[in-house]
């Protein structure tokens, strides 16, 4: 087997162990607050983190050396997963993953200003077309919009607004610091927000929001093992198969059936994300935003996957 297809082969079982962790919060999110179901998936993956951190030997202190776009990109992450939690807890899959879907594309907007990258017109034109995918979707005027439309567009703007600060000073700093404080931030928040949100939960609840922090710390450790073994540009399109597992979970165990126009609006998302993954895939090395971002589309209460990669090469 040659490296690309073993690559491509444990990102499509990764990201269908993300879409297991996406199908478990939807499940959690019909009796618990977002809040509470990220304040204890925190909690479980604290344990699974440390052991992470604890191998890192870089010699430094755990304050940012550029705390501006540190702590910008940890309110990022705060605001993404949570936002994204909440839209799952309220769409359907499919629905949810076709509005995210839209984040490299942000990513390749938000480059311009933030990194000072150079997107000529193709790319601009394929960002246009998705975006008019996620209007699809949305279908405005004459669906009725709700709360979990507006957190879903947040989440993905929150998550490419993340991606891109990593790529921004992610040579300064240090892959604990821009795992941790994520990490400790909705760890903060949600502690605040328990007194008003909390139900007891029942054991069963209990296993589900820890299988959460399990299955994304595994995904995310395959998905590095993917892009160390395959290119990125072999590796990033196998998220979108998150939408078949989307469709199946969601007419299994919610009755869901995705309509016309999600269909078709994800079709356009990603037929235009992954033009845009495959042109930067021919063009110059310091021209790819999103491949070189090597994250997953939603930011969970998991290390995100750019961070933690870099962790794991420190250590070696």
């Amino acid at each position: 087997m040659t490296p690309a297809s073993k690559g491509a082969l444990l990102a499509l079982a990764a990201f269908g162990i993300f879409a297991t962790h996406d199908a478990l919060i939807k499940a959690l999110g019909e009796t618990y607050t977002s809040f509470q179901i990220i304040f204890y998936a925190v909690l479980f993956s604290f344990p699974l983190t440390t052991l992470m951190l604890v191998q890192d030997r870089t010699s430094d202190t755990l304050y940012p050396h550029r705390p501006g776009w540190t702590f910008a990109r940890t309110g990022a992450v705060v605001v993404a997963g949570t936002c994204a939690f909440y839209a799952f807890s309220v769409l359907p899959l499919a629905q949810v993953y076709a509005i995210l879907f839209a984040v490299p594309l942000l990513i390749t907007a938000l480059s311009v200003p933030i990194l000072g990258e150079t997107v000529r017109l193709r790319r601009w034109i394929a960002v246009l077309v998705g975006l008019g995918g996620v209007l699809i979707v949305l279908q405005p005027g004459s669906l009725e919009l709700g709360w979990g439309h507006a957190a879903g567009l947040v989440a993905a703007i929150g998550a490419a607004l993340a991606s891109v600060i990593v790529r921004k000073i992610g040579n300064e700093e240090r892959p604990v610091v821009l795992l941790i404080y994520p990490m400790l931030g909705q760890f903060v928040l949600m502690s605040l927000v328990m007194p008003w949100v909390y139900v007891p939960m029942e054991p069963v609840a209990l296993a589900m929001v820890a299988l959460v922090a399990i299955f994304g710390h595994i995904a995310m450790r395959i998905t590095i093992r993917a892009y160390q073994i395959a290119e990125a540009s072999v590796v990033a399109p196998m998220q979108y198969s998150q939408i078949i597992w989307a469709t199946i979970f969601g007419f299994v165990f919610f009755d869901e059936l995705p309509n016309w126009n999600t269909a078709l609006g994800a079709a356009v998302v990603i037929g235009s994300g992954l033009y845009i993954l495959f042109r930067e895939a021919k063009g110059p090395s310091e021209n790819r935003p999103v491949t070189k971002t090597r994250s997953r589309v939603v930011p969970g209460t998991h290390p995100r996957i750019g961070p933690a990669m870099d962790a794991s090469r420190a250590k070696d």
